[in-house]
């Protein structure tokens, strides 16, 4: 029902504020959707020439994109929340959307000011909706990564990625990296080719496709390591339930996005309120003892999930997101 809702205000407000920058004259776009500009070649949105467009709104709404249950991570990062609120002198409300999409598309609207975008995701917001990517989790050593693990019972007859063949394989949704971007780029050279050589399930969730790979509807699972890894401390699966039958090199993992169009004070606040908050607990314990953000520059750190995307002839464009998310449906 938010979802629904969301989506209608979404498409009202895009008939109503068509962005004035569209209009200027704009001397680089990129792959940056019409309404965008990116002058200075960083492959995010510019803020909008004309002062008068930038945003000083009363809060700030703030959602977790899903890969998991909303409703846990609402809980999990309350004491993130508070900081921000006490830190930015802002009111801020946690918002929980129930798909990617809703979440790319409340940023686009201008609905939503910050977000916690998966790595396929971000790539999409920063296209589609103007995110500006600033932040990743990481510890003292440096920015945390994840990979691509392809899961089956431990159980299973199936001992190689060829085994796989004419089953049934999880993936999570259109815009997941881990989750179908990056199976759809790197299995071809493992002699695997999704759609062809196996049937393709989404299963909306990364958190789905492995519990239905525990409970036998699909035969294996794409998904990201670091779910896994976090299923297995909540108890939701059994450690050594899952084998692991391919791993990939490391991805960025998720972003912390701001709106492009916020007041460059406000974006310098946000940037220094986030940098600077120690995880609580319960958030190291959710992300693998990762403690605290590491700046990220999006052209130089996303540059690996650009180049998954162009093997598989895919782009981050509105028509390939139209297009996974019609898959999805069926």
């Amino acid at each position: 029902m938010r979802d629904s809702v969301l989506t209608s205000l979404v498409f009202a407000g895009a008939l109503v504020a068509m962005s004035t920058q569209a209009a200027d004259t704009c001397k680089y776009r990129g792959d940056l959707d019409e309404r965008y500009c990116d002058e200075n070649h960083d492959l995010v949105a510019d803020p909008p020439k004309d002062p008068k467009q930038w945003k000083n709104p009363p809060f700030l709404l703030f959602t977790y994109s899903p890969l998991e249950d909303p409703a846990v991570y609402e809980k999990i990062l309350e004491n993130y929340v508070d900081h921000l609120k006490v830190c930015t002198g802002k009111r801020i409300h946690f918002y929980s959307v129930l798909s990617n999409a809703a979440a790319i598309e409340a940023m686009r609207s201008g609905r939503m000011h910050l977000g916690m975008f998966s790595t396929g995701d971000t790539a999409f917001a920063v296209n589609l909706a103007g995110a500006v990517p600033f932040a990743i989790r990481g510890d003292a050593k440096g920015k945390q990564g994840y990979q691509l693990w392809t899961v089956v019972r431990v159980d299973s007859p199936y001992q190689k990625l060829s085994d796989l063949k004419g089953k049934k394989v999880a993936h999570v949704s259109p815009s997941s990296n881990s989750g179908n971007l990056a199976p759809r780029a790197l299995m071809v050279a493992e002699g695997l080719v999704p759609d062809k050589d196996y049937k393709v399930i989404y299963s909306g969730r990364h958190e789905n496709s492995v519990t239905g790979v525990s409970t036998g509807d699909y035969d294996a699972a794409h998904v990201a390591s670091d779910v896994v890894l976090r299923m297995e401390d909540r108890g939701l699966i059994k450690r050594g339930e899952m084998r692991v039958l391919y791993k990939s090199p490391d991805f960025p993992p998720g972003s912390m996005s701001m709106a492009h169009d916020l007041r460059p004070e406000l974006q310098k606040k946000i940037r220094e309120c986030v940098l600077q908050y120690h995880y609580s607990p319960e958030m190291v314990k959710a992300f693998q003892g990762a403690d605290r953000w590491w700046p990220v520059e999006y052209k130089r750190d996303w540059e690996a999930i650009r180049k998954v995307a162009a093997a598989t002839g895919e782009a981050f464009d509105r028509k390939a997101l139209d297009k996974e998310q019609d898959k999805a449906k069926k």
